[in-house]
């Protein structure tokens, strides 16, 4: 078969006037990111690469001010990358010390999932497909997340039903979602349908202060916005790892608690740790109260050998949730596993169009195969990257409160706000990208999340010019 259709046009017309300057800045980027070593290419980091055409490129004039519309300047967004490097517009060379938007996995274009993609294509794997006709990537993926999140039970390598069976399992996988705020919402609604089940008093979500799980209305309404809006459900947050205060919210509420959920590391308030003792207790206090326990992985979800922060803690969560680096930014592609007692939602409760996707899923299932051969360099990585920020707060200790995270998540804690957000301009000035915590009262935290190409010379690199910056006052 055929498909008939106009003839296409040259790629360069549809980005305008200068479509064919900016393509050919393009292609010279991505030529001389290949061609050097990560040494060769630390050692230019913040550099202008004149082996990239100047060009003029595409204003922002039409984007929201939130993201840069009308602001004053010559734009300087992404040209292209490659691992845990990129080069900007302004042709300068950045570390990107955050895994593209937290969620690239692998960093940009690592040739094993660029080979994926290639071979999906070349055996006629479809980019997308209708909910109901999910196909053998995405049933593959599903079987996979839940093996991954039973470990020790036999079988689930089978793709069958062996191993599965039991309501104590996280056995049951709604994979047709998109992004990570559908996915907090489907647990959200599973967890509402399920308290109407068992009572008719208001629900009570239990959540930890500064906590992200979306930009759904409901997620927001559970860290103070839309004050008013929301009627018959109470949101209680609590501060983390205070298991005083949790204990005394669990007996106020008593069966009022739909559920409790939190992320291990808290990027949304400065890569706060959750702890393994705080997570056991609370798992006692949801079972005493037959309240549901909710762990949101989508920023820690495979960035570590386990693919789950959740195992570290020795418990069973009823509801795991993932997305972001799942498909290591290829598409977006979110999740939700829990126990079988709770597929309590109808077909289109919740959902996302392009949420069953069979391209993604096979490039997600290369992305945990990677992983798990890759299991003791990660780890290696990760030990380097918390004993890196560890020195540096211990060089530092009249600015450097405190190092918070784990692992390749990670945050240093300053003591004053200005320290924070003075480190975070330095750094990106000089072609260090990393992101600061400061824009709510008391933050004051600068955040690294490596790909997981970074190895021992990239994190050693980081840590050389934090140290280098912070000994400039």
């Amino acid at each position: 078969m055929t498909l008939d259709g106009p003839t296409p046009r040259e790629g360069a017309a549809l980005l305008g006037p200068a479509g064919r300057d900016i393509l050919r800045a393009i292609e010279a980027a991505r030529d001389f990111l290949a061609a050097h070593s990560e040494e060769e290419l630390l050692e230019r980091v913040g550099d202008t690469i004149e082996e990239v055409p100047a060009v003029e490129h595409l204003s922002k004039e039409v984007f929201q001010a939130s993201y840069g519309g009308r602001k004053a300047g010559p734009p300087d967004d992404i040209l292209t990358g490659l691992g845990h490097f990129f080069i900007t517009e302004q042709r300068r060379l950045y570390l990107d010390c955050t895994g593209g938007h937290y969620q690239m996995t692998w960093g940009y274009r690592h040739p094993v999932l660029c080979a994926a993609l290639a071979e999906a294509e070349r055996l006629g794997i479809v980019w997308d497909a209708h909910s109901n006709i999910p196909g053998a990537t995405v049933k593959s993926l599903s079987y996979r997340l839940v093996e991954l999140c039973n470990p020790g039970v036999e079988g689930l390598d089978r793709c069958d039903a062996t191993g599965v069976d039991g309501p104590d399992r996280l056995n049951t996988v709604l994979l047709g979602i998109c992004t990570g705020s559908v996915a907090c919402s489907t647990a959200l609604k599973i967890m509402l349908a399920r308290h109407r089940e068992r009572t008719t008093e208001p629900p009570v979500v239990i959540t930890l202060e500064g906590n992200y799980h979306g930009t759904d209305i409901f997620a927001q309404s559970m860290r103070g916005m839309w004050p008013g809006l929301i009627d018959g459900a109470e949101f209680v947050n609590l501060e983390p790892n205070d298991l005083p205060a949790a204990e005394a919210a669990f007996r106020r509420y008593g069966s009022r608690v739909m559920g409790f959920m939190c992320e291990p590391v808290m990027m949304n308030r400065e890569a706060i740790l959750v702890e393994g003792d705080y997570m056991r207790r609370i798992r006692e206090l949801c079972d005493e109260a037959d309240a549901l326990l909710a762990v949101d992985e989508i920023q820690t979800g495979f960035w570590e050998p386990g693919c789950f922060h959740f195992k570290r803690w020795g418990i069973t969560p009823d509801l795991v949730i993932c997305g972001k680096g799942m498909a290591a930014g290829i598409h977006p592609l979110s999740a939700v596993i829990y126990r079988r007692p709770l597929d309590v939602l109808a077909q289109y409760d919740s959902i996302s169009t392009n949420g069953n996707a069979p391209l993604a899923a096979y490039v997600a299932l290369h992305s945990i195969d990677m992983i798990e051969g890759d299991a003791e360099r990660i780890a290696a990585a990760a030990r380097a990257t918390e004993a890196m920020a560890a020195a540096v707060a211990e060089e530092f200790p009249d600015r450097v409160k405190a190092v918070h995270g784990s692992g390749h998540l990670t945050g240093l804690k300053f003591h004053r706000v200005e320290d924070a957000l003075r480190l975070h301009q330095r750094c990106v000035e000089r072609g260090v990208w990393v992101r600061a915590h400061a824009y709510h009262e008391g933050h004051s935290t600068v955040l690294c999340k490596f790909a997981l190409t970074a190895g021992p010379r990239a994190i050693e690199f980081l840590g050389e010019r934090y140290r280098d910056l912070l000994a400039q006052g």
